[in-house]
């Protein structure tokens, strides 16, 4: 093997590894929306989990990728341990999937499907297909499975390219020695354990072994104990990711590594006994790439068959590894960065922090409200205790959101990520309302300010009408329904002829002498407050029939809802008569 060979060898390994990254972003993107639906109805169901890992990983071809979202998730708050420890195990099995693919270039025979089914032969085919996709393709699905296909046939030419560069070294006694030092277990499991920890990928390392073998210097006795350790380097990515994390999400990342450490050391300790004391004579034979991805695979099952029906003790062993502090914290309102590894499930864990916000937001303004009959000390707190946790998830939503819209994301996410930036604007300022009503109605009780009848009827009818609209927003936005969200705008109409009018009756009192000019400076800034949440609650409406008509134009939605749209005429008259002064 000559420095050509080498660099040839080093090329091939660079393509190898971009082609499974790109293939596997890719992937992720193109999943979007499915991904997120399979790891939304996640159960405790030991099955239901494991197959949730075991797919998800066989989609995205990474069980370290799946390991980090599973910390991620956990540390999120979206998925508990049990079922945590559940997919870890399916992610492990569905690992073996890549190297049943990359066996495919040992398939043997002159016929002409046999022929087709080597990666030599189709993948220039993919990749063409993959290039017009990419090329040609208006939308962004289009261009992810065009880089899907792009990545698997760089992947397959790399892999190519080192089978190409090590083919030599079949004659090479040193490589061939280098390899039976392989069959002790100890080192042989070391260094499976340092390659992939390098390269933080089992299934890129299993690849370089399968290349490797076409050398025929790689007995199946060398293979299985660098397989083994293989999977005890895959853990770095996982335990990487949990620094900083909360409690739960380390006890993930300790159970991924509990799950291979445990796994390797009875299986290597077995194998030991067996190559000590039969000394089986297939592990002096030459593995294939074939025969080494039926190895993983075993392996892999050997290892669930193992720890699965322990899975509980596995969970009650990792609580006292990372046992519960005493002085522990309730953690505040946070977004994992790990996720953003995932676009689609870091968009998920955006929504249900800005669900916790909306119902936050909403509840402090329906207080704010409250306090103007029905003032105390502990609600005023309340009041201000929400406000100030919407600016909280205000900040962190908003800093996250951004820092995902530069991320690869699709089409559809870019425009929910967008919408969420609106939203969360909107019920932001709801909740500075409600401490603005809170301060009105301080200043009445300060001051010894009181409304007269008419005021206080008129002011009841505005605060139904707007608690109303609050709910009706709550709603939309929690079910994503533009049917609901259709229902604001001639609401919103209707709040603003309120307004207005209760302004001139306000005029009216004033020249008649039943109100004060102080009192009066109050009743406007409720009027205003008020009407200005349900302008707020309008722009929530608007950004959900964006959603619905996949435009990011908030005015046209609205305008829209008034041309020539009998619903909107019927809704409005049916407010206009329940909200009625008179």
């Amino acid at each position: 093997m000559d420095i050509f060979d080498a660099l040839s060898l080093v090329g091939g390994l660079c393509l190898f590894l971009f082609g499974m990254n790109v293939m596997g972003q890719s992937l992720e993107r193109r999943a979007g929306s499915h991904l997120r639906n399979v790891l939304s109805r996640l159960t405790t169901g030991r099955v239901t989990g494991f197959l949730t890992g075991l797919g998800v990983t066989a989609v995205i071809q990474s069980s370290s990728a799946t390991t980090v979202m599973v910390v991620g998730f956990v540390n999120s708050g979206l998925m508990n341990l049990r079922q945590a420890i559940n997919v870890i195990m399916g992610a492990n099995v569905g690992t073996t999937v890549t190297a049943w693919i990359l066996s495919l270039g040992s398939i043997g025979g002159e016929s002409f499907i046999l022929q087709m089914l080597k990666p030599t032969s189709f993948t220039p085919i993919l990749a063409l297909i993959g290039i017009c996709y990419y090329m040609f393709g208006k939308r962004s699905k289009s261009k992810d499975t065009g880089m899907i296909l792009l990545g698997f046939a760089t992947l397959m030419f790399g892999m190519d390219a080192m089978s190409d560069a090590v083919a030599d070294l079949r004659h090479s006694e040193a490589f061939g020695n280098l390899f039976v030092l392989f069959e002790n277990p100890l080192l042989g499991m070391l260094v499976g354990a340092v390659l992939t920890a390098i390269i933080q990928s089992s299934s890129a390392s299993v690849g370089i072994l399968q290349a490797l073998s076409v050398t025929g210097k790689v007995s199946y006795g060398a293979a299985i104990p660098i397989i083994m350790g293989q999977n005890i380097g895959t853990c770095v990515t996982a335990v990487i990711s949990c620094v900083g994390a909360r409690k739960d999400a380390k006890r993930a990342a300790v159970v991924h590594l509990l799950f291979n450490v445990i796994g390797t050391a009875v299986w290597l300790t077995v194998f030991s006994l067996v190559s000590y004391i039969a000394s089986p004579e297939i592990l002096g034979e030459s593995a294939s790439s074939l025969g080494i991805a039926i190895l993983h695979t075993v392996f892999k099952l050997l290892c669930l068959a193992l720890l699965m029906p322990m899975s509980n003790l596995l969970e009650k062993l990792v609580v006292r590894l990372v046992p519960d502090k005493s002085d522990e914290k309730k953690p505040v309102a946070q977004l994992d960065e790990r996720l953003l590894a995932t676009p689609p499930l870091a968009l998920e864990n955006c929504h249900a922090m800005a669900v916790e916000m909306a119902q936050c937001a909403v509840a402090a303004l329906k207080n704010g409200i409250r306090s103007l009959t029905d003032y105390s000390p502990e609600l005023a707190q309340e009041i201000r205790d929400a406000e100030e946790r919407s600016d909280h998830y205000e900040d962190v939503l908003g800093s996250y959101l951004v820092k995902l819209s530069a991320c690869q994301i699709s089409d559809d996410d870019s425009r929910e990520a967008a919408v969420l930036l609106k939203v969360i604007g909107d019920f932001e300022r709801i909740s500075d309302h409600s401490v603005n009503l809170l301060e009105s109605a301080e200043e009445l009780r300060e001051k010894g300010f009181a409304f007269s009848a008419p005021a206080q009827k008129e002011l009841a009818v505005l605060c139904r009408a707007t608690n109303h609209i609050l709910d009706l927003s709550l709603e939309a936005f929690l079910q994503n329904d533009p049917s609901l969200a259709a229902q604001i705008e001639p609401l919103e109409q209707v709040i603003d002829k309120l307004k207005e009018n209760m302004r001139t009756s306000h005029i009216l009192r004033l020249q008649q002498g039943n109100c004060t000019v102080e009192t009066g400076f109050v009743w406007s800034d409720l009027l205003t407050n008020l009407e200005r949440t349900s302008d707020h609650c309008s722009n929530i409406a608007g950004s959900i029939l964006d959603m619905a008509q996949h435009n990011m134009n908030i005015h046209a939605s609205l305008r829209a809802l008034h041309t020539d749209n009998e619903v909107y005429r019927d809704a409005y008259e049916r407010y206009r008569q329940e909200y009625s002064l008179v």
